[in-house]
């Protein structure tokens, strides 16, 4: 008799912890690069207090396919940032309900979907929110391209044929303005689509323009088109996969490219990299040939020996096409 007692108030208890866990719709919210945003969260039980009290936790968590990464964690007045959201994010708490995360300055890296969690006691709040980009910069992704030769080898003319070669086109003022809101740094002058050439900082330098000029972006203003500089290319996002092939060893490149046809696929160029790594996350730690001859891998969850310091495409360089060192990357159509 008390074993069926037992197993009667245990199940009781399961049934109560059930029932007291509330699981929102999913929410979407939309920002611009370098704006401040609130992603919205709420504690429905109105008799809890404020998030002030011991008893409520809070935490905030951003989701990256099978990686979690802490955001925020709130514990009664003690709170603690983690990461690249260290001293940029916070508890917006215009109520004692009120758990919704304000992100500032956000860029390219804060985009993907937010796990918010609010406990209190036996109640149990969670919200899930997806951040995205809106407007012409959730579009696609600028990226600066210099050639086998080295940098400092396009006219005008080849530039935009370079940029044509990579899925791509040559970038806009405007396109490449937005990319260094977003983060992009680069220190090699480039052409944009209107004869300019240009180049973004977003940390000051002296080989760079100068350490005491403030961060944007040096302005060579309009150049004889056959001059020879580097190029901003910007690529849209892709219609079909941009994938690794897995290979039982490494490739030459021409073995590569047969690879990829093998796999009814082509081998991926440059712009579908930049944006399968921008637009959908693309993440990969392996070294690859890509349809131009260079090697480079996608990362966008920063990480030692990959790219311990931030998200970027890393570029290993131009090698000999009969070096067997590499895998491939391959690009096949919806």
């Amino acid at each position: 008799m008390k074993t069926v007692q037992c197993i009667a108030i245990i199940s009781l208890i399961l049934v109560v912890i059930a029932d007291s866990s509330t699981s929102l719709p999913t929410a979407k919210v939309f920002a611009q690069l370098g704006e401040n945003v609130t992603l919205p969260c709420r504690l429905l039980h109105k008799d809890s207090g404020a998030f002030g009290d011991v008893g409520i936790r809070v935490k905030w968590t951003k989701k990256d396919s099978d990686e979690e990464e802490d955001v925020l964690l709130s514990m009664g007045f003690h709170k603690k940032t983690y990461g690249s959201f260290e001293d940029r994010v916070h508890l917006q708490q215009q109520d004692s309900e009120d758990a919704s995360l304000v992100i500032d300055d956000v860029t390219f890296d804060d985009v993907g979907k937010y796990h918010c969690e609010v406990i209190n006691g036996m109640k149990d709040t969670v919200q899930e929110v997806i951040l995205a980009l809106k407007g012409s910069e959730a579009l696609g992704v600028v990226f600066p391209y210099s050639p086998p030769l080295g940098r400092y080898n396009l006219n005008f003319k080849s530039a935009v044929m370079t940029c044509k070669d990579q899925g791509a086109i040559v970038a806009s003022y405007d396109q490449l303005y937005d990319a260094w809101r977003g983060g992009l740094d680069w220190c090699n002058a480039g052409w944009l689509n209107d004869g300019t050439v240009q180049y973004p900082i977003t940390k000051p330098r002296e080989p760079c323009g100068g350490a005491k000029n403030g961060p944007g972006l040096r302005n060579y203003g309009r150049r004889d088109k056959k001059s020879l500089f580097d190029v901003f290319c910007f690529a849209t996002a892709v219609n079909g996969h941009v994938y690794w092939l897995e290979q039982p060893e490494r490739l030459s490149f021409h073995e590569a490219v047969q690879a990829c046809l093998d796999d009814d696929a082509e081998i991926a160029n440059v712009g579908q990299i930049f944006a399968a790594w921008k637009i959908d996350r693309f993440d990969r730690c392996d070294a690859g040939w890509l349809a131009d001859g260079s090697v480079r891998y996608p990362i966008a969850r920063p990480r030692r020996n990959c790219s311990p310091t931030e998200a970027a495409v890393r570029f290993v360089g131009f090698p000999e096409k009969m070096q067997k060192s590499y895998g491939v990357y391959c690009y096949k159509n919806q």
